[in-house]
């Protein structure tokens, strides 16, 4: 019976020793060293084949475009045409017989046609200038776009296989007390309930260790979504002092998002098109004044000979008067987008003041759950530790054990949410502000290590 009493001791000294290595390991992430793809690397890669980008830098192309288009409206435009044909005529008049023949005629044309005034013209060069900014900021806001998503993904990825470790070490953990419990019966130590318990969690952990398998591949195919680019061994993030907002009030941040976020600057731009607009269909009524030269030379075989060179220069006024109603719809059309295009701009406004506010009370909230996990952590090791001697002593349960053991990967993953959240709640304040940089995601890159955990 001593020899039975030892053997199952053994058995527990072992299993505490599994758990206590599990624990440290989870939370520092030791793993073999390795080379890894890095959050710049992924932004770079995402930045040059983003689609969104390419559609963000095409319509700006197309928006630098209509600068000259509209500004075409005011230079002169010169024509120039020519013609030749073969003519009959049938001419009387000239005898006691009319005069029947064909001849060979030919045209030669050149106008020239310059705007002095048109109102509508000028307003169209202002739209022109405004619908550029519109699409310059369409392509900040969809910069910071991608910067922002790829570093969700990217910590997503973290995130996922940071659980599916935890997952496969409660897995072995589980596996190990099995083990143990179904020696303790076999010795006659233990009991039939005890090892069905066990069995039951391990079955579950199993399962959790699928789930968090398929959620890394998911993750993983997210991020190769943006980047294009096969997701190869991440640099992880090995230690982190956690930081609030930079400064710490609220007001600060407002001020930035009000002035910079590109989102907002779009919808302003985009309302300055609308009343523009309005001012274009008024400006259909105004008169327009354009000067026009036209020189021609025609040469024809008749009897005799004709052969006419002409040139011509005229000022033309042109005035409308009534054109069927068209003008006065055009009018109020313009006049409801603009107003349609100012309340977007009001419902930018007040999304913004949301966000910000919401990036700035997340990032605050962030830096005390990292700061409490990483506590919970340490407490549910004690915890663990604690119970694992009553095991021993048989003042704890192996329910009490299992409880422990639970609550210790519930901390861990706990931990690991709050540790990539910290991180990716920096970004997601400055981007809510429209000031998040290329360098705010070198910044995050430095706190990486290729020691990364597998």
């Amino acid at each position: 019976m001593k020899k039975q009493v030892v053997s199952t001791l053994k058995v527990r000294r072992r299993v505490h020793a599994v758990l206590l290595i599990v624990s440290w390991g989870s939370v520092f992430g030791w793993a073999d060293p390795t080379l890894a793809d890095d959050l710049k690397t992924a932004y770079q890669q995402a930045a040059s084949t983003s689609p969104v980008l390419a559609q963000a830098r095409a319509q700006l192309d197309a928006e630098l475009a209509s600068r000259p288009l509209a500004r075409a409206a005011l230079l002169p435009h010169i024509n120039a045409g020519a013609s030749g044909g073969m003519n009959t005529a049938h001419v009387t008049g000239f005898g006691a017989q009319p005069l029947s023949t064909g001849y060979h005629s030919d045209i030669f044309s050149a106008s020239l046609t310059e705007s002095i005034f048109n109102g509508q013209a000028l307003t169209a060069m202002k739209q022109a200038n405004s619908r550029i900014q519109a699409s310059q900021a369409a392509m900040a806001f969809a910069e910071q776009l991608v910067a922002l998503e790829v570093t969700k993904a990217y910590f997503s990825v973290l995130q996922a296989q940071a659980n599916e470790r935890v997952a496969r070490q409660q897995m072995d953990l589980l596996q190990s007390i099995c083990d143990q419990t179904t020696a303790s019966l076999k010795v006659g130590t233990g009991d039939i309930i005890s090892v069905q318990e066990v069995q039951a969690q391990l079955d579950a952990a199993r399962a959790d260790v699928i789930t968090a398998k398929n959620t890394v591949a998911i993750a993983k195919s997210q991020l190769q979504r943006l980047t294009h680019h096969p997701v190869g061994t991440l640099q992880d993030i090995t230690t982190l002092q956690a930081l609030g907002p930079q400064p710490d009030a609220i007001e600060p941040w407002l001020a930035a998002a009000l002035n910079n976020q590109p989102l907002l600057q779009q919808a302003q731009q985009t309302l300055k098109v609308s009343e523009q607009q309005v001012q274009f269909a008024r400006r259909a009524r105004w008169p327009t004044l354009s000067m026009s030269g036209v020189g021609q030379h025609a040469a024809g075989i008749l009897i005799p000979p004709v052969a006419i060179d002409q040139g011509g220069a005229s000022l033309n006024l042109s005035i409308p008067i009534y054109e069927g109603g068209s003008t006065r719809a055009r009018i109020h059309e313009a006049e409801a987008l603009a107003r349609a295009s100012k309340a977007n701009v009001a419902n930018v406004q007040d999304q913004i003041k949301l966000d910000t506010q919401t990036a700035f009370l997340e990032l605050q909230n962030s830096v005390a759950q990292f700061r409490a996990t990483q506590q919970s952590v340490t407490s549910a090791q004690v915890s663990l530790a604690g119970t694992r001697k009553g095991y021993e002593i048989g003042s704890r349960s192996i329910i009490d054990l299992l409880t422990a053991t639970t609550n210790l990967a519930a901390a861990q993953r706990n931990y690991y949410l709050a540790l990539y959240t910290q991180l990716v709640a920096r970004t997601q304040l400055k981007a809510a502000a429209g000031v998040l940089t290329p360098q705010d995601i070198e910044s995050i890159n430095t706190l990486l290590s290729s020691n990364t955990s597998q």
